[in-house]
């Protein structure tokens, strides 16, 4: 698999341009991490400074440049190369240069599944017998019964019906504001 990728820059001079009259370009790009490609672009050349110049001035840039590569890809066996590259006179101070980095031989990892069920080996527990045995003979439990407020009911008529202490009855309720077909807890002494 190849992946080509652009990068644009540009390049301003110290002095006027008024024509390019040869360009070269160079690269130390290399892999330095597992998925980082990191160097230079060197772009050299010489140029005509006005149209009745007859030396030459030379030119000579580096530009750095890093790439990054997504952790998908294999790449301990890629080259690096310049695909295309192309320049373009702005102004008569600017270059705008055009390169295209071409990356061959990235190969996509094989994707691993780990299955995130784990299996283990559960080993025989004792029996239990009976639920009650961890229970202790000398401990009080406190049984409940529930009353639906019928029409007719007022807290009075439901302390004397169940024969309990209006007191006891606010531990287990809140009394303010009863209603038809409310709940109410009633604490047995069993």
């Amino acid at each position: 698999m190849e992946k080509i990728i652009s990068f644009k820059k540009n390049i301003p001079f110290k002095t006027n341009i008024y024509e390019i009259t040869s360009v070269s370009l160079e690269h130390t790009l290399s892999l330095k991490e597992e998925n980082l490609i990191i160097g230079n672009f060197i772009i050299s050349g010489t140029y005509k400074i006005t149209s009745s110049s007859l030396n030459l001035d030379e030119f000579n840039f580096e530009v750095p440049l890093e790439i990054n590569i997504d952790k998908k890809y294999e790449t301990k066996d890629i080259t690096i190369d310049i695909n295309d590259f192309y320049y373009e006179l702005i102004n008569n101070k600017e270059l705008l240069v055009n390169i295209e980095v071409i990356i061959e031989n990235l190969e996509e990892k094989e994707e691993t599944f780990i299955d995130e069920e784990k299996t283990e080996k559960i080993e025989p527990q004792e029996a239990v017998t009976s639920i009650f045995e961890s229970l202790d003979d000398n401990e009080n439990y406190v049984t409940y019964k529930v009353h639906i407020v019928t029409e007719n009911d007022t807290i009075e008529s439901i302390t004397q019906k169940y024969g309990i202490n209006i007191n006891k009855l606010e531990l287990y309720n809140d009394l303010t504001g009863l209603k038809l077909g409310d709940k109410i807890i009633i604490p047995t002494d069993d």
